[in-house]
């Protein structure tokens, strides 16, 4: 069920409507609700797939509540990887085992050696890579006493499967969401306008900026033999705004709808475009994943306290693993890995956390200094946004190649600039706002400080009506592929 469509816009107020209205006076009810209404929100795209989520559910709840009988360490390790290597049996198996193969097959066939692989058809079910690492959080932080193990099995399963964070974040700690289904929630009208202005502001980034963006950066994209390097250029910027409009319009709707229920979310975007150096962008992109990746990988291995070698090797495993987490193709990994060669140079300078308030803060506009960093950051990530775009390697090096290929014909394709012209007017509107709101938790709330009722009820009716004047051109969110 997409969060952009009329299926969605009936189930929310029905649920909605059944949680504070029906089951108010039961926790446990409410919570059973959201257990229901998540399992038909998830098993509206295959219904198959709900026996995946279940077992896992059922797998770590059994894992918890074994840790919590023992202290025998020598058990926890076993229990431990009874809860990974079932999660990432499961996420291996539907996501890499194709990719696993076919990269098998290959290397063997540049050693001489030829025989033919097996491929099946293996749909990949949605947001298990997102799920997968929520119900690890608890079997970690279970195993290292961070958690008392739960024994409501709903509520567990609640946690798993809530459905505004289901299938793309952000994916939250067992810490911070699960003690939540224990306690009873009150509704709070203000959160709730707080959370209905966010869904509203979640709607626009994906159906007006993401959605139209998409369409001049698949065009040229998919033709890519047409268009000279500036157009490329053009092609991969409008992509980079369409990936932020997506997957953080999505941020927000799941946020937004959690307050609805009472619920609070960590916060997964911080305007990362107005970073001054890729070091701040990773601490403010998709913030739920790199800071799982900190805690529970990263820091693990040895963090950065050991010597440059042990820097540079957990820095690489970081990117590379976030890469292949993405998805089963080698542009990921060389995404992940240029991305890794951007933030070591500070990483070894000790100026990788230069950089952690709000970019001009407390003032209107940025230092020269601010604006040339921003610049060369939002670079760097639209270069390496490309391998995250194109199909293959080979293909993103034949754009890369054309784009810094500065001949004669470089000036971009005017067509791109008339057809995109509405888009661009969007992209300042867009920009201006995220501008303005770069230091709260999302950027519409600033709405707020508009003290003429008046004023603000025409902007909330331009932006709806801007959702409703686009959303014919409904697409998938980007991160239900991965």
């Amino acid at each position: 069920m997409l969060f952009n469509s009329l299926d969605f816009a009936l189930f929310l107020p029905i649920v909605f409507f059944l949680y504070w209205f029906v089951f108010k006076h039961s926790l446990k009810a409410q919570n059973a609700l959201i257990v229901v209404a998540s399992y038909v929100f998830y098993g509206w795209w295959d219904w198959r797939f709900l026996s995946l989520i279940a077992f896992s559910t059922f797998v770590d709840f059994w894992v918890g509540n074994q840790l919590g009988k023992t202290d025998n360490q020598k058990r926890r390790k076993v229990l431990l990887w009874t809860s990974i290597l079932v999660n990432l049996g499961f996420l291996g198996f539907f996501k890499y085992f194709n990719f696993f193969q076919e990269s098998f097959v290959d290397a063997f066939s540049l050693l001489g050696y030829h025989f033919k692989g097996y491929s099946m058809n293996i749909i990949l079910p949605v947001g298990i890579s997102f799920y997968t690492f929520q119900t690890l959080s608890y079997a970690i932080d279970v195993y290292k006493k961070r958690l008392e193990p739960t024994k409501d099995i709903i509520s567990f399963a609640a946690f798993v499967s809530f459905f505004p964070q289901l299938v793309a974040g952000p994916i939250e700690r067992a810490t911070n969401l699960l003690p939540q289904f224990y306690k009873k929630r009150q509704f709070d009208y203000a959160k709730a306008v707080d959370g209905m202005r966010q869904i509203l502001w979640g709607l626009f980034k994906k159906v007006v900026i993401a959605d139209n963006c998409a369409e001049t950066a698949n065009l040229i994209f998919n033709n890519y033999q047409d268009y000279n390097g500036s157009t490329l250029l053009i092609g991969a910027i409008f992509f980079a705004f369409q990936i932020y409009g997506d997957f953080s319009g999505y941020s927000d709707i799941a946020i937004g709808t959690a307050k609805l229920f009472g619920f609070r979310l960590m916060q997964n975007f911080a305007t990362p475009y107005f970073s001054r150096d890729i070091a701040e962008f990773w601490r403010r992109w998709h913030i739920s994943l790199s800071t799982w990746f900190r805690d529970y990988v990263y820091i693990p291995l040895g963090g950065s306290r050991g010597g440059k070698w042990m820097k540079v090797r957990n820095t690489f495993i970081i990117f590379i693993v976030s890469g292949f987490w993405h998805g089963a193709n080698w542009t990921f990994i060389v995404w992940g890995v240029l991305n890794a060669i951007y933030f070591l140079p500070l990483l070894l300078a000790n100026k990788n956390r230069t950089h952690l308030g709000v970019i001009a803060e407390n003032r209107m506009l940025p230092s020269l200094k601010e604006l040339g960093g921003m610049g060369l950051t939002f670079f760097l990530t639209v270069i390496a946004w490309v391998f995250f775009r194109a199909e293959s390697v080979e293909f993103s090096l034949y754009i890369l190649s054309s784009i810094f290929n500065l001949n004669a014909s470089y000036f971009p394709i005017m067509k791109v600039f008339i057809d995109g012209k509405y888009v661009f007017a969007l992209l300042s509107f867009f920009f201006i706002v995220e501008w303005f709101g770069r230091g709260h938790q999302y950027s519409f709330v600033i709405i707020k400080g508009i003290k003429s009722r008046a004023v603000r009820f025409v902007w909330y009716f331009l932006i709806f009506q801007s959702i409703l004047w686009y959303v014919s051109k409904q697409q998938d969110f980007i991160y239900f592929d991965f």
